[in-house]
C-alpha cells in the first residue's frame, strides 16, 4: 500500500525543493521562531499553504532530529522507469549505479547527494531487500533527489542483464582481488554495482560482472562504508569519462 504522506525537513532540503520543484509541495509547517527570509519569500511567491506551529507540534508532524524549524509535506517520491534510465544513460553518457542490498537510508541519502554533486549518475535499487527513498534519505540527500533519477526494479540480476544487452559494461566493487581502480581503464557506458559492508555483492549478482575493481588502502585494515567508497569511485569515473 502506497504511503499517503512524505515529509521533507531541514532548511537546505526544503529550499532546494522550492527552487527545483515547488509544485510537489502540498504545504509547509514552520516553527514559531523560524527565521529564513529566503524560504518564507519563496513559499509566499509560490502561494504554498504555510502554517506556523510550536516546536512540540512540529515534532508531532515529523518525529526526527534536526528539523531546523521547518517541515514540508510533499508528493510521494517518483521513481523513474528503468527502461527510461537505460535510454537516458546512453544518450547522456550517464553511469548507472546498482545498489545491492543497501539498507541504511543515511548511506543511500549520502550516495544520492554525491551523485547529484558530480552529475552524470542514476541509481537503481531493488524492490526487496533494500531501503526505498524515504524521508530520511531525502533529508540526508539535501536536495540531491531533485537531480538524480532513481529506478526501483523487482530483480537486480535481471536488470543488470537488460543493461548489458543495452550496451553497458557491468563493473562491480570488491574489497579484495579486484583491479586497482587507480590503474584501470574503465569501460563506458558503464554500470557500477555496489554491495553492502561485510557481505559485499551477492554471488548471484557477481556472476554478471564484466570487471571487478578495488580501492587500494595501505593504512589500517578497516573498510570504508559504501557511501564513502562511492564518493571515491564517483570521482574516478567522472575523471575518466570526461576524457572520452
Amino acid at each position: 500500500m502506497a504511503k499517503k504522506k512524505m515529509y521533507l525537513y531541514g532548511k537546505n532540503s526544503v529550499l532546494e525543493r522550492l527552487k527545483v520543484n515547488p509544485g510537489s509541495i502540498r504545504g509547509i509547517f514552520i516553527q514559531e521562531n523560524f527565521k529564513n527570509n529566503e524560504i518564507v519569500k519563496m513559499v509566499k511567491s509560490e502561494k504554498i499553504l504555510i502554517k506556523t506551529v510550536s516546536e512540540r507540534d512540529l515534532l508531532r508532524i515529523k518525529r526526527a532530529d534536526r528539523l531546523q524549524g521547518i517541515v514540508a509535506e510533499i508528493d510521494n517520491f517518483r521513481y523513474t522507469f528503468f527502461d527510461d534510465i537505460l535510454k537516458q544513460g546512453i544518450e547522456q553518457a550517464m553511469t548507472l549505479i546498482f545498489l545491492d542490498g543497501l539498507n541504511d537510508p543515511h548511506n543511500l541519502g549520502s550516495i544520492m547527494r554525491t551523485a547529484a554533486c558530480f552529475g552524470g549518475f542514476a541509481l537503481i535499487i531493488p524492490e526487496h531487500g533494500s531501503c526505498d527513498v524515504n524521508d530520511t534519505v531525502m533529508h540526508v540527500a539535501s536536495g540531491g533527489e531533485n537531480f538524480v533519477p532513481v529506478a526501483m526494479v523487482t530483480n537486480l540480476s535481471a536488470a543488470l542483464l537488460k543493461a548489458k544487452k543495452a550496451g553497458y559494461w557491468i563493473v562491480g566493487t570488491v574489497i579484495n582481488e579486484g583491479e586497482n581502480i587507480n590503474n584501470t581503464s574503465l569501460p563506458f557506458p558503464m554500470s557500477l554495482v555496489l554491495g553492502t559492508e561485510g557481505k559485499g555483492i551477492r554471488y548471484g549478482v557477481q556472476k554478471h560482472l564484466d570487471l571487478k575493481i578495488t580501492l587500494p588502502m595501505k593504512g589500517a585494515q578497516l573498510s570504508l562504508n559504501v557511501a564513502m567508497a562511492f564518493a571515491i569511485f564517483a570521482q574516478e569515473i567522472t575523471r575518466q569519462s570526461n576524457k572520452l
